[in-house]
Formats: structure tokens, C-alpha cells, sequence
């Protein structure tokens, strides 16, 4: 694998998370586009603020071997950005619907 498939495979997860948390959270929803559209945002959000921390693609692929445990923190950072994406923008939406 290289960082660019790792990069693309913790976005996809990302957006599966999102969608699937709002699935089962009817009060999170922003429908499937936005709900994809929140987990990208989030899940790329949350890897590029973490990731210095050594589970970025390019940490996960380095000196050409694969490292798992990486790969795993790497997946599971990515389902919790999508989730808190969606947490986050619904907070958002409703501090702003209210203040005007």
C-alpha cells in the first residue's frame, strides 16, 4: 500500500462512520450528502491533527514495510473524526438557529 490508498482508505471509513452513526442518531443527520460530506471534513480534520503523532499514512508505509497497529489507530481515529464531525456541525447548526 502506499499513503496516498492509506489516505483514501481513512476518508472512505470516515464517511462510512459518519453515515452510519447519523443511521442509528436520527438526531444527527443531515441527510447522505451532508452526512458524507461531514465525515471527509472531520476524518481529514482529525488525521492531520493527530497524525503528527505517528500514525499518519506516511508513518503507517515507512521504509517501505507495513506497520498494522498504525494502520488500526490510523482507522480508528478516522471513525471518530466522521462522528464527532457530525456532532460538531449539528452543534453548530443549532447555536445558530437559535441566536438569530
Amino acid at each position: 500500500m502506499t499513503g496516498t490508498l492509506i489516505s483514501l482508505i481513512s476518508i472512505f471509513i470516515g464517511i462510512f462512520a459518519a453515515n452510519l452513526f447519523a443511521y442509528f442518531n436520527k438526531k444527527y443527520t443531515f441527510g447522505f450528502t451532508g452526512n458524507t460530506l461531514t465525515g471527509v471534513f472531520g476524518s481529514i480534520f482529525l488525521i492531520k491533527s493527530f497524525g503528527r503523532l505517528g500514525f499518519d499514512p506516511w508513518s503507517i508505509m515507512q521504509d517501505g514495510t507495513f506497520h498494522s497497529a498504525l494502520f488500526i489507530i490510523n482507522c480508528l481515529v478516522s471513525i471518530l473524526g466522521g462522528i464527532l464531525g457530525l456532532i460538531v456541525v449539528k452543534f453548530i447548526t443549532h447555536k445558530l438557529k437559535y441566536t438569530t
